[in-house]
């Protein structure tokens, strides 16, 4: 009896032996994997990290630490999906973990998956309220085009890291597309005090004078940049705005010119270009800068008016009724957008049409003025 036991307790004690080696090896593999994993990413070796961490994970498929390794190494071989899905693997094993939290709100905004981004970096900001968290919850604002809540988080990132100028830049942009113009222009003037010679800042604080209707400050905005640099994207079409509105039509003609002769595709320069070659009589030749306008920016709401005008003027009544519609589509309150469109319905025989859109511009016209009136008087 003595025997047997002792057989038995040998052998449970050879098993015990070898489960111990077994995970010893384990260990030692699992450690082996992982300190390769990490020094692949420090050279740069994104696959060969990848490679590491799949091992690793599928001796360890619940360690958090190794799904955000993989992940990251997926991220930066281009796998963008591949690392969003090993994220949300490694969130399922601990929601509230916020490392996985950022890493995926950061894969996210990378793949320009700003809705899904937005509340997890917001998450990160408030947790650890950081230059790179502020700047990327800003940027996912300004994406998804709210630029109120963008320009908020984008101060604080600035006085995070007041030199960085890209922040400053996207802030002022921010500014300016909420229309806080001055806003816009207190920007742009930290910049120049950084960067004196930075021709997108003149541009910038041209264009929020231009908003301001400060046009001689505009325009010498316009000019500092030209001095820096003349084929800049924006100074010649910025120049040409101001001579628009001052009525100087050949200085504005050829600053558009200009404009278009580096950038073809700008649409403010092919838009106004359309707009004085219609005046002149060339229709045609104004279809052709309008068109890529729109093309360009299909919410140009001038640029369509402008266009429907023209496809009138060379008897393309009904393109000109499809644009005009757009244009209204965009701004319900453009008189003058609904008065030519009644012309346009009048040229096609449809004279019921015609009439109300005649008299909306008309109503639309009287209320605007009504209100001009009363802001005077205030």
């Amino acid at each position: 009896m003595r025997s047997v036991v002792t057989k038995a307790a040998l052998r449970w004690a050879a098993f015990l032996f070898l489960v111990t080696v077994s995970h010893a090896a384990q260990a030692q593999d699992l450690q082996r994997l992982l300190v390769e994993g990490s020094r692949a990413l420090e050279s740069g070796d994104n696959a060969g990290a990848e490679k590491a961490f799949r091992q690793a994970l599928a001796l360890q498929p619940q360690s958090l630490q190794i799904l955000n390794d993989l992940a990251i190494a997926l991220a930066r071989e281009g796998k963008g999906e591949e690392a969003i899905v090993t994220y949300d693997r490694a969130l399922k094993l601990k929601p509230d973990d916020a490392v996985t939290k950022r890493n995926l709100g950061i894969a996210y905004f990378r793949a320009a998956r700003y809705k899904e981004a937005l509340p997890l970096l917001e998450s990160f900001a408030q947790f650890a309220p950081s230059f790179q968290s502020l700047d990327l919850t800003g940027l996912t604002l300004f994406a998804l085009d709210r630029y109120p809540e963008a320009a908020e988080y984008l101060e604080r990132a600035s006085r995070a890291n007041p030199a960085d100028l890209q922040t400053l830049n996207m802030l002022g942009n921010a500014y300016l597309r909420s229309k806080n113009y001055q806003g816009a222009a207190d920007v742009f003037a930290r910049i120049m005090a950084i960067d004196p010679n930075s021709p997108e800042a003149h541009v910038m604080m041209g264009m929020a004078y231009d908003k301001m209707q400060r046009d001689a400050e505009a325009q010498a905005e316009y000019e500092a940049a030209e001095k820096v640099d003349p084929k800049f994207m924006g100074v010649h079409s910025g120049l040409g705005l101001i001579y628009w509105k001052q009525g100087k039509v050949d200085s504005a003609k050829q600053e558009f010119q200009q404009e278009l002769a580096s950038f073809p595709k700008d649409p403010v320069s092919n838009c106004l270009l359309g707009q004085i070659l219609r005046k002149e009589n060339k229709p045609a030749a104004a279809l052709e800068h309008l068109r890529v306008a729109v093309a360009e920016n299909p919410k140009y709401k001038e640029a369509l008016f402008e266009l429907g005008k023209s496809e009138l003027a060379v008897q393309e009544t009904q393109h000109a009724i499809e644009h005009l519609r757009q244009a209204i589509a965009l701004d319900p309150d453009y008189f003058e957008a609904h008065y030519v469109l009644g012309t346009a319905l009048r040229k096609t025989g449809r004279p019921a049409e015609a009439a109300r859109e005649m008299a909306r511009a008309e109503q639309i016209q009287a209320r605007q003025r009504a209100d001009q009136i009363k802001n005077v008087s205030r």
